[in-house]
């Protein structure tokens, strides 16, 4: 059965001089505003990229560690980055993806190998296949 997530959002007025609140089902966290200064200007609010950003390092930890798993390797940590970077009149242009592992006993070579893989068959990543996502991977090797 597949899982649905729900968002509501409500916008008044025009692009500029507007503004809107968003809000998610589940209630995990409350109903937050949205204007355009705080998308283009990051002035003090959230955006849309930021939410994108969230949901995008939550779900690249979640695929790599399910990845390291299927290989044999225990993830002790992940620790994901994801930067969106929004060009006002372009929109979405990159989105890099910064991980560092700590998991003994495994290559940097397959570290690597993993770490795309998993940037590849993420469901956010697939879901955003039109925009250039990068991928910088680290293991940690202090013991």
């Amino acid at each position: 059965m597949a899982a649905v997530s729900r968002a509501d959002a409500v916008w008044e007025g025009d692009l500029m001089s507007g503004k809107g609140r968003v809000k998610v089902a589940s209630g995990t966290f409350p109903e937050f505003a949205v204007t355009w200064a705080d998308r283009a200007e990051r002035a003090h609010g959230t955006s849309p990229e930021e939410l994108i950003a969230a949901a995008h390092a939550a779900c690249y930890s979640m695929a790599f560690s399910s990845g390291l798993a299927k290989a044999g390797h225990h993830p002790e940590r992940l620790n994901t980055t994801a930067e969106v970077e929004f060009v006002p009149g372009k929109g979405i242009t990159t989105i890099t993806l910064t991980v560092r592992g700590h998991i003994h006993g495994l290559s940097d070579a397959e570290f690597q190998k993993l770490a795309n893989e998993a940037k590849e068959g993420c469901p956010v990543s697939q879901a955003l296949k039109g925009v250039d996502i990068r991928l910088k991977a680290s293991q940690d090797h202090a013991h």
